[in-house]
């Protein structure tokens, strides 16, 4: 079961990927076209999943959504991960006031609910694109890479190999870079497996709200948020992103549970051998 489910979250990602990367060939239509004429036709010939309220082909839409909310995840993943690595190994191995510090920052930011965290920051800002979004979702979510990291040095500094490489003068960067690190690309991992589903939902959110991405970039947050006016009437405006966005974060939850499995196993098999 648990590699049923590891194989089905691969498969979905692999699908996603495939659709983002090649959402220029794979499109019938241009996303920006548009056909007043035609606005909110439901799915038939030639539009399988429907127009939009502008006259939009919906499943053109759908794609380039994959590629818009596939890149900010990965973005932020990657900008959070790196600021809670470098932020958790200082506060985890250097200790005293670097660790005191962190845990008053950590404290105090995560005392927020961090969507009203995201939507205060989103609303902070006059206008900004992709990167904007990243920052601002990366400022949120450094934390619990950081928190990860931090409670694996405490333990890890304590073992032998480490204790050894500092009686030999073995330098900070070596020791974070030869002995923890190698250590923490596990957790770490199935982190940024759920981390990316996270950032899906959480700018799909901000979207919907008005607070995600400028208008013209195709998001499947905005997408939903155009459809629920017409849900009664078209209700594919809503429905197909909203299906695509659930298939995809699904996707996500399933690999990071079978990540987190088979780590666990391999852990309790093979044993904490230094590296």
């Amino acid at each position: 079961m648990r590699r049923a489910g590891l194989t089905l979250g691969i498969t979905i990602i692999v699908a996603a990927v495939f659709a983002a990367l090649f959402a220029p060939v794979l499109s019938p239509k241009d996303p920006n076209a548009f056909d007043l004429s035609l606005r909110l036709l439901g799915p038939r010939g030639g539009y399988p999943f429907g127009l939009d309220e502008e006259g939009r082909d919906l499943l053109s839409l759908v794609l380039w959504g994959a590629r818009v909310s596939l890149t900010v995840s990965v973005l932020t993943v990657f900008f959070s991960g790196l600021i809670g690595i470098l932020v958790g190994l200082t506060a985890g191995y250097m200790g005293g006031v670097a660790d005191g510090v962190f845990t008053f920052v950590t404290d105090v930011v995560m005392s927020f609910p961090s969507i009203l965290l995201m939507i205060g920051l989103a609303a902070l800002r006059r206008e900004g694109g992709i990167f904007t979004l990243v920052a601002i979702l990366s400022l949120v979510g450094w934390v619990s890479y950081a928190r990860i990291v931090r409670g694996q040095v405490l333990s890890l500094k304590e073992r032998d190999y480490v204790k050894a490489s500092q009686g030999f003068g073995g330098s900070v960067w070596r020791i974070w870079f030869r002995h923890l690190l190698p250590n923490l690309l596990a957790p770490l991992l199935v982190q940024a497996t759920f981390g990316m589903a996270g950032v899906i939902l959480a700018e799909a959110t901000l979207s919907f709200l008005g607070l995600g991405l400028p208008a013209d970039v195709p998001s499947w947050g905005r997408l939903i948020d155009q459809g629920v006016q017409y849900l009664l009437v078209a209700p594919h405006v809503s429905i197909f992103p909203g299906l695509a966005m659930a298939t995809v974060i699904l996707g996500f939850n399933f690999l990071g549970d079978g990540l987190r499995d088979y780590f666990d196993v391999k852990a309790a098999s093979c044993g904490t051998s230094p590296s």
